[in-house]
């Protein structure tokens, strides 16, 4: 296969995998890649996952290359906050959780950080669309609770301070309904505990 026709059949992926390829090429030579990454034609995210050299990158498409590279994932933690405004500060990790062992890879594109949930508390997110691709991000009222349950002490007031919520966005913008619901299903006291004192500390911030 050449190139060009290559890059024609691919043209609607972000990022693909050795799979993706042999799918449309079962017997595709597999050093075709290292001679195109060569001649600078695609770039090498990690092992066995590429994308095309002149792809125009955007934070979706981050988020959409972070899905694909170590699945099953869904963005969350401080990106999510971030892309949400429920923290000041930019983030220069993509962070992820996943049910796979935490991770982080260091790319040609960008930091993606993996943080280890159980596979029943991988629910929460949205499936937001990217041209034709789809990519998972998680509800505003997820992150949060993805955010507190990982990080034990992030209650202490002098945390909550250094971290700079922005309470008073999130108590316009969530779903309380939903955020007590999703409290519930991770069966566990200790974040109920966190919760109520991250409840109490932004309430009165206001």
């Amino acid at each position: 296969m050449q190139y060009n026709e290559f890059k024609e059949q691919l043209k609607d992926f972000i990022v693909f995998s050795i799979t993706d390829i042999r799918k449309i090429e079962p017997k595709f030579y597999r050093r075709r890649l290292n001679e195109w990454q060569d001649k600078g034609y695609i770039k090498k995210i990690r092992r066995g996952y590429y994308m095309f050299a002149d792809t125009q990158l955007s934070e979706e498409k981050l988020f959409l290359i972070a899905n694909k590279i170590y699945s099953p994932s869904y963005v969350s933690f401080e990106m999510a906050l971030s892309y949400y405004g429920l923290i000041p500060e930019g983030v220069y990790s993509i962070t992820s959780a996943s049910s796979k062992k935490t991770e982080k890879f260091k790319t040609t594109v960008g930091e993606f950080t993996y943080r280890s949930l159980k596979p029943q508390l991988l629910f929460g997110y949205s499936l937001l669309t990217q041209g034709k691709l789809t990519y998972k991000l998680a509800e505003m009222e997820k992150a949060v609770l993805d955010y507190l349950y990982i990080n034990s002490k992030s209650t202490r007031k002098e945390d909550l301070q250094e971290w700079r919520f922005e309470g008073r966005e999130f108590l316009a913008k969530a779903d309380l309904n939903k955020f007590n619901r999703y409290v519930k299903a991770f069966n566990s006291p200790s974040l109920e505990k966190r919760v109520k004192q991250f409840i109490n500390f932004i309430k009165q911030q206001q």
